[in-house]
């Protein structure tokens, strides 16, 4: 072969050595979503709902014989639903299949271009990818981020609102965990907490999810919990009523967690004088790379970070908690509340986040 043939077989070579290599005689990837319902070992109550079960969408993502696994666990407070996530996914099917998954941050945001709203469904992408690219690369998620393991926090396990009765059964089956989340925001939120107090001298958290639309009832409220020993207050006004809270916040001597109030990261710049921290949720995020971004701004801001979920299966709630080293507390109990999870990922021993060790989520089926 003389030279020109030699530059003519280079140049019909160039192309094929610029794709991918997963390109060449890899099986295509491929994209599967299913709706799975998740079944609450109690009925769960809050002030928006109450619920014997949550609908999540799960997506496998697989590539090159590797499975990648994602969940979304939409909610009726932003407006969303597990059909709608589904279409939501569905709808940008090619964009994913099409796309280099080792080039995450170019892809993720290519979805977000593409999609509006759906913040858990681009949460289920985004997991799926993470932990395929995981895998792909042989090393857990938190290795991978640059965290340790051994810095995750104690996550809270959460008492939903109910009878003073049951509230006390449910606090006894949680004996194992040493802080608890409680719900409030009624009008029966001092039985609640007396039921609490009358079985338990562990540490309290409250929740009351937009429940006090009054700022004296707030402030009246929170300094009662103090005394309880109540350690900070998760949303204790409507999200829109940020003056109100602000007031509330100077007349109260316990931490304000912005969670409903928090729903795009350029909204935690907005809430610096009004709360002292903010709740991060993949679900409300939408996937781990934008709540990597949360604790950074938030951080930035000199404010405190909750890392929390929704009601979800492990594979969220392990994906959440690969995060978990970067913030003050955790909310991540989830996958304990419910009865038929898919997964086993994350472990809680005594309160303490154990993270798995096998490469990207480092889940294993149930």
């Amino acid at each position: 072969m003389n030279r020109r043939d030699l530059i003519k077989a280079a140049a019909a070579a160039a192309p094929a050595a610029l794709l991918p290599a997963a390109s060449a005689g890899a099986t295509p990837a491929t994209l599967e979503t299913k709706i799975l319902r998740l079944n609450l070992q109690h009925t769960w109550t809050t002030t928006m709902s109450s619920s014997q079960y949550r609908d999540t969408l799960h997506v496998a993502y697989t590539r090159d014989g590797l499975t990648g696994h994602g969940e979304g666990a939409p909610i009726v407070r932003y407006h969303e639903d597990a059909d709608g996530a589904r279409q939501a996914v569905e709808s940008v099917r090619d964009l994913v299949l099409s796309a280099d998954p080792t080039q995450f941050s170019k892809l993720m945001a290519e979805v977000f271009e593409r999609l509006r709203g759906n913040w858990a469904g681009k949460s289920a992408i985004d997991i799926a990818i993470m932990d395929w690219v995981g895998q792909k690369f042989g090393v857990p998620l938190y290795e991978w981020l640059g965290l340790d393991a051994a810095d995750t926090p104690l996550t809270t396990f959460s008492i939903g609102i109910d009878t003073p009765e049951i509230t006390k059964q449910k606090t006894l089956e949680a004996a194992e965990y040493p802080i608890l989340k409680v719900k409030v925001g009624l009008s029966t939120d001092e039985p609640t907490i007396e039921a609490v107090r009358s079985v338990t001298n562990k540490k309290l958290r409250v929740d009351a999810n937009e429940g006090w639309k009054d700022k004296e009832e707030a402030v009246r409220k929170i300094n009662w919990l103090e005394k309880q020993g109540v350690e900070f207050i998760e949303q204790p006004m409507p999200a829109e009523m940020i003056e109100e809270t602000r007031w509330v916040r100077s007349r109260v001597h316990i931490p304000i967690i912005a969670d409903e109030a928090c729903q795009r990261v350029s909204d935690i710049p907005k809430l610096k004088d009004a709360f002292d921290g903010v709740n991060v949720k993949l679900d409300k995020s939408g996937g781990m790379l934008e709540a990597r971004r949360w604790i950074d701004v938030a951080r930035a801001m000199n404010m405190r970070v909750m890392i929390g979920c929704m009601v979800s299966s492990s594979v969220t709630v392990t994906a959440a908690a690969h995060l978990s080293p970067l913030v003050d507390y955790a909310d991540l109990d989830g996958n304990l509340l419910i009865s038929n999870d898919p997964f086993h990922g994350v472990r809680v021993d005594k309160g303490k986040l154990i993270l798995p060790k096998g490469p990207g989520l480092g889940l294993t089926k149930a």
